[in-house]
């Protein structure tokens, strides 16, 4: 009799954990998709801070490599970056879609949002649609300066 609730619970857990698991996995290969997103978006970065009038053409010629867990992937010529992963056992498992989208801020500052789709296999920093944090960010500030604490997980990408 012991045994049969041993085994009962131990099938429970497993029934538990087990999607749990592959949601996890899931969003561990979903990662892949924002490093292949990572090139163009440095090289938007660097087209807008170059010449910050020319936000229409960040993009131009920007392409998306289809290596790894990624299985698709463009770039806009205003600089929306959108990269999938398919549901194929060598891709990420599910159909994930990450969209990178600058925003020219006013001063000169360009920021990134990112969204996509389904929000449970996005990163935290992707889910609705919240700017992105970039740990490269140059900071303006002056030595004498107190360091800013941003209010959410949004730094600048380029300061022009």
């Amino acid at each position: 009799m012991e045994l049969m609730i041993v085994v009962a619970i131990i099938g429970i857990l497993a029934a538990v954990a087990f999607p749990a698991y592959q949601d996890y996995t899931i969003r561990a290969k979903v990662s892949e998709l924002i490093l292949a997103a990572s090139g163009a978006r440095t090289s938007i970065s660097e087209n807008y801070q170059t010449d910050p009038g020319g936000s229409a053409s960040m993009g131009v010629g920007l392409t998306i490599a289809v290596v790894g867990k990624v299985s698709g992937g463009s770039v806009t010529d205003t600089g929306t970056i959108t990269v999938t992963g398919s549901t194929a056992s060598t891709s990420t498992g599910a159909g994930v879609t990450i969209t990178l989208t600058p925003q020219t801020q006013t001063g000169g500052t360009l920021t990134w949002l990112c969204g996509g789709t389904p929000s449970k296999y996005l990163p935290a920093t992707c889910r609705d649609d919240v700017p992105l944090a970039n740990p490269s960010a140059t900071d303006s500030s002056s030595p004498t300066d107190p360091p800013t604490v941003p209010t959410g997980p949004s730094l600048t990408d380029v300061e022009v």
